[in-house]
């Protein structure tokens, strides 16, 4: 039996382990890079540079058809990637008369910047600027935007509430809309905790066992790659678990015609919330709205053995 001294004792230590966390939590904060003030500001696009709203320079990589061009997509990357995700596909699409554009947004690739993170907001803006830079070069050329994983939720948020986006449609690939709200409590609370305790500290995936694609000779090359980040700082993630709670919410804002591309064997972005997010969209919009499920694919669809099926199914969806 437990003595009522001892009892007392062992709520006085849970006071004090439950007042530890909240010290800690409240003791520092995640070291995110503030964006300049534009002050001055002269967007553009300059050879293999995007300037953005504030001066911050961007490295950018472009993919034209040797014929006339019908179309042009704006290409974002996922997390911890960069432009060159896409150059596979690009050929595709340039075989099909589709322009590609794709800049690294800034935190990743080769900007200044590079690992840390700048803001949801920062995220937004910078595409915000360039699909007004692309408009001023292709007035009467259809612009799509495509953004794969952490870049379909800066698409979901650059497009939400807007009856005008300035766009002819999304293209989202395995979106990451990965809200809190669908995460196991755990993990939200061990996030949140190192975020606010230890912010600079950086983890890899090694102990993590899973399966991003199927290409393993892709997979092998971007391991090679020193501009794909391999040790992610933890107010990082905790960045992009913010970006991906935004998206998720602003899921009934989404009026813009779009295509969102999911892989079955997905073991980064869980199917709920998949699922979730696309039932949340606009119901007036829902003829303009599709999803498609790959069987085999994973989660880096334009990348996967079965690649082409995936660029075919965009390509065909843009012609329509």
């Amino acid at each position: 039996m437990i003595s009522p001294r001892f009892h007392n004792k062992s709520v006085y230590t849970d006071g004090l382990f439950h007042l530890s966390v909240l010290v800690m939590l409240t003791a520092c904060s995640p070291e995110f890079i503030t964006p300049a003030i534009a002050t001055g500001s002269s967007p553009g696009i300059s050879g293999p540079v995007f300037t953005s709203y504030d001066n911050t320079q961007l490295p950018l990589k472009v993919w034209k058809p040797a014929d006339e061009t019908a179309g042009v997509i704006i290409a974002l990357h996922g997390f911890n990637d960069y432009s060159n995700f896409i150059k596979a596909a690009a050929q595709s699409f340039n075989n099909n008369r589709i322009a590609v554009y794709a800049y690294d947004q800034r935190g990743f690739g080769g900007t200044k910047t590079r690992g840390r993170w700048s803001g949801s907001q920062a995220l937004v803006d910078d595409l915000i600027t360039f699909l007004a830079q692309l408009k001023i070069r292709y007035p009467d050329t259809p612009l799509f935007i495509l953004g794969d994983s952490m870049g379909g939720a800066v698409t979901i948020l650059a497009m939400a509430g807007r009856d005008d986006p300035g766009v002819e449609g999304l293209i989202l690939v395995a979106p990451a809309v990965w809200s809190r709200s669908k995460m196991p409590w755990y993990q939200k609370f061990f996030l949140s905790l190192a975020a606010h305790t230890i912010p600079w500290v950086k983890v890899t995936g090694e102990s993590i066992h899973i399966k991003p694609s199927d290409n393993l000779e892709m997979l092998k090359d971007l391991g090679k790659d020193p501009l794909v980040i391999k040790e992610t700082r933890i107010d990082a993630l905790y960045g992009l678990a913010n970006l991906m709670d935004k998206a998720y919410e602003h899921a009934d804002r989404l009026k813009t015609r779009l295509l969102l591309l999911y892989g079955e064997k997905d073991e980064i972005i869980p199917r709920a919330p998949i699922f979730s997010f696309y039932e949340n969209l606009p119901a007036g919009s829902r003829g303009q709205q599709r999803m498609i499920l790959y069987e085999n694919g994973y989660h880096m669809l334009l990348r996967d053995l079965q690649a082409e099926i995936v660029l075919q199914d965009i390509v065909q969806w843009i012609d329509e």
